[in-house]
């Protein structure tokens, strides 16, 4: 039987295989759970297993997307995020928080220490990689934004040198 010709690939799916990924979780099963959810993205995927190591893997590689246990030893997620978000090189990175924390008040922590979501463990797959999906799109169209932008300023910058 003839194979059905598959149609394209929705915008931006094409553009994951190019995209790193970091799982940070001192939980070992965790990381290997996360991790064989986002397998089928087909992203490259970098595991941590605290928020030092994390933030050393960062600093050696850029991601495009953390996805960040709150409650782990050494450092908490609220500190990594903290210190991403005010360093100007990784702060534009998506930070996804995937927490056991439901309370309120851990909520608006995160959202303080500047996290741009939340999912809740027990983590349903669908909704990681739809969320996922939904923060790598962003990430990639703010890249493409950034591009175009250092183009046209380029494109005045000689426009005026012309003039002149």
């Amino acid at each position: 039987m003839p194979e059905t010709p598959k149609g394209p690939e929705p915008p931006g799916e094409q553009r994951f295989a190019d995209s790193r990924i970091l799982v940070v979780d001192d939980n070992a099963q965790n990381l290997e759970l996360l991790v064989a959810y986002l397998e089928s993205l087909g992203c490259k995927i970098e595991t941590a297993a605290d928020g030092i190591i994390a933030l050393e893997k960062v600093r050696a590689e850029s991601c495009d997307l953390i996805l960040l246990d709150i409650m782990m030893p050494r450092m908490s997620g609220f500190e990594v995020c903290r210190k991403l978000k005010s360093d100007p090189a990784t702060r534009d990175i998506p930070i996804l928080m995937v927490t056991a924390l439901t309370e309120l008040g851990d909520i608006e922590r995160g959202v303080e220490s500047g996290t741009d979501d939340f999912i809740s463990k027990p983590v349903n797959r669908l909704e990681l990689e739809t969320r996922v999906k939904s923060l790598l799109r962003v990430r990639h169209l703010q890249g493409e934004l950034d591009r175009t932008l250092a183009y046209l300023s380029e494109v005045e910058a000689g426009s005026q040198e012309d003039a002149d």
